[in-house]
């Protein structure tokens, strides 16, 4: 009985003093052999995260470095067809400079001078290396470095692209959107219609339209011509403003029938319709999973219209009379200022490659699958 009154007591005694021995011989047991269930699974988890990490870093360095090389080989390779053609070009730099009338030997003179009298080898590596160093060389019409030609000439160039590209990419998108929500429907079809317009109109006898209404009649806007930075940043933008108008209406055309179609593309994709049933409204669906399955393409044609704003506004240019490097190609080729010529066509041409650089980089930033694809 007594036995019996103590049963309880006696039991938890000796449960205590198993879990007491437990412990002192775990306590004497080396702690790399309890290593593996001291730590749990949730401090353990952080370790396959960082791995993931690193993996994507060093992925992210391969694509970038690959990019790189074939940024570098494609510049050069441009360089040299462009150097070529150059060459063959009739035409001697000599008598440009010094005129039809000069003596054999004072051309003779100026062509060493200049470098003509070299191997074409030679010449282009010359012509490679001061590049390379910053010396573009000296303009045979403006008798002024070509570099310092070049610098001001972006700085009407630049800002008139950049301005462009702002207001296409503001009105294009939306609409784009717009049209793909409400496909085949009134504002889907008359967006069509606009953009079809806008690509069918040149956009130098629109630009015209809007210096006859804005300029001449209502005198909102000047003509032609820009003032410089130095005269203030509104006098500036205000010149700018009808001539990135003209630019920009048919590329945000061209865009947004672009977007339109790829946002038509993902609208009925699977994960789409997933979030539509979780209680997603349409436009919040189309914001945050449509868009940026969409914006691929967009960025394609965002980073060439860029590279053509840049480089291929010499007609707008001459309508409004603008100092920019399109009209600085013009005058050059109509001057046969052959070494002006070289170093711009090189300047459009790295800059063409550097966008598409950048695309590639958004590209693997919004999608990393695309950074473990062989040849990228």
């Amino acid at each position: 009985m007594v036995r019996a009154l103590a049963g309880p007591s006696s039991a938890r005694n000796s449960r205590e003093e198993k879990n007491t021995a437990r412990a002192s011989r775990s306590c004497r047991e080396p702690i790399g052999d309890r290593a593996a269930w001291l730590v749990p699974s949730q401090a353990r988890a952080p370790l396959g995260i960082a791995g993931k990490r690193k993996k994507d870093l060093k992925s992210m360095l391969l694509f970038v470095f690959r990019r790189l090389v074939s940024l570098g080989l494609t510049l050069l390779a441009a360089s040299l067809v462009i150097f070529a053609i150059m060459e063959v070009l009739p035409g001697d730099p000599a008598e440009l400079i010094l005129g039809i009338n000069a003596q054999p030997d004072t051309l003779q003179a100026l062509r060493q001078e200049l470098g003509l009298h070299l191997p074409i080898a030679e010449r282009y590596i010359s012509w490679i290396g001061n590049m390379l160093s910053g010396d573009f060389g000296t303009s045979y019409t403006y008798s002024v470095p070509v570099l310092e030609l070049i610098s001001q000439r972006l700085a009407v160039s630049l800002p008139l692209a950049l301005f462009a590209l702002a207001l296409s990419t503001l009105l294009a998108l939306p609409l784009g959107l717009l049209a793909a929500s409400f496909r085949n429907k009134w504002p889907d079809w008359g967006m069509m219609g606009a953009t079809q317009l806008g690509i069918a109109v040149p956009n130098f006898w629109f630009a015209m339209l809007l210096v006859l209404g804005f300029s001449i009649t209502l005198r909102w806007f000047p003509s032609g011509g820009f003032p410089g930075w130095e005269a203030g940043s509104w006098p500036a933008i205000h010149a700018l403003l009808l001539p990135a108008i003209a630019l920009a209406l048919p590329q945000a055309s061209i865009l947004a029938r672009i977007m339109r179609s790829s946002m038509l593309d993902v609208i009925h994709e699977d994960y789409m319709r997933t979030a539509r049933a979780k209680g997603l409204s349409q436009s919040q669906t189309l914001l945050r999973h449509g868009v940026r399955n969409a914006i691929i393409p967009v960025i394609t044609i965002l980073g060439l219209q860029f590279s053509f704003l840049l480089a291929g506004t010499i007609i707008i240019e001459n309508v409004f009379f603008l100092p920019g490097l399109g009209r600085l190609v013009f005058q050059a080729i109509t001057q046969r200022d052959m070494i002006t010529v070289k170093a711009v066509i090189v300047l459009m041409v790295a800059t063409v490659i550097l966008v598409n650089f950048l695309i590639d980089l958004s590209y693997a930033a919004i999608d990393p699958r695309l950074r473990k694809k062989k040849g990228t």
